[in-house]
């Protein structure tokens, strides 16, 4: 596949976002949103099934990745005001947005606060709110997350140390590494998946993210703090889709979402992991998004 665009664009706040491109120019963007750590980097697959389906792959570094400008204290919902910024510079009215793992509450997030941008929501094994109930939000977590969330109610001097520890396994930028660093996370069907012809694309986006950590430890606090907004009031076609052998975000998350999203889809796929749900579903998603088109 072709290189992607890369656009630095300044936003109204003065902030600059890191924003990738690909795929046909007057086709229907879809706003990807990334997992934490992750960044704008675009795989040659998700390029390859956004082509297919004449859509145009629109991803971009949240605030504190790559050449992203940190917003210290964003919540969840503040990512819809970039991606309408995003939308207005690529002169696009109306977009499929989704994301993984962490950046499933951003998707939420877009599709709640720009409706009348927004045809369908897709949310790859994404977390849910913490709500206060800590006990429901790690219930199923691997160690690594648990101790991760369990920092993230106590403050950045305690939370920035433990993710600079676990970023030296991912920044190694070997597939070993990287599953050493995330050893309690990973079910073997992930452990594969980040070492077959994908994992490379995998590493690059875990490792673009983890080169600047603050969006990492942004998106934590953002996480365990109110969302800004309410899921019981969107109102566009969100699906969910979570991997049963999932130790990063356990499928009771998808669960609970699902019953406060009115009118969601929810998809268990039996077998897959936290990884390998997006290798193996990521057409199956799109063609479940572009239905609503």
């Amino acid at each position: 596949m072709a290189d992607a665009e890369v656009i630095d664009l300044g936003l109204p706040d003065g902030r600059r976002l890191e924003v990738q491109v690909s795929g046909p120019a007057d086709g229907t963007p879809l706003v990807w949103h990334h997992g934490t750590p992750g960044c704008a980097y675009q795989s040659a697959g998700k390029q390859r099934d956004c082509a297919e389906r004449g859509l145009r792959l629109v991803s971009y570094s949240r605030a504190g990745a790559g050449a992203s400008t940190r917003n210290v204290g964003r919540s969840v919902a503040d990512v819809a005001d970039d991606v309408a910024a995003v939308l207005d510079h690529l002169g696009a009215e109306r977009c499929i947005t989704g994301g993984q793992s962490g950046g499933g509450p951003h998707a939420l997030a877009t599709g709640a606060l720009l409706p009348g941008r927004v045809a369908a929501v897709i949310v790859g094994c994404g977390v849910r709110p913490f709500d206060g109930d800590a006990d429901g939000f790690l219930a199923g977590m691997g160690q690594a997350n648990i101790e991760e969330f369990g920092l993230a109610q106590q403050g950045e001097d305690l939370l920035r140390p433990f993710v600079m520890r676990e970023r030296v396994g991912i920044m190694a930028g070997t597939a070993a590494s990287v599953i050493d660093a995330l050893s309690s996370l990973l079910p073997p069907i992930d452990r594969a998946a980040l070492t077959d012809e994908v994992g490379g694309d995998l590493i690059a986006n875990l490792k673009g993210g983890a080169t600047v950590p603050d969006a990492w430890i942004d998106d934590d606090f953002a996480f365990v703090r109110p969302w800004g907004f309410a899921l019981e009031d969107i109102r566009v076609p969100v699906s969910f889709w979570q991997g049963s052998e999932d130790l990063m975000v356990p499928q009771a998350h998808m669960a609970w979402q699902a019953e406060r999203v009115p009118g969601s889809a929810m998809h268990l796929e039996q077998g897959e992991g936290h990884l390998s749900l997006m290798v193996a579903n990521f057409g199956r998603m799109l063609d479940e998004a572009c239905s609503h088109l």
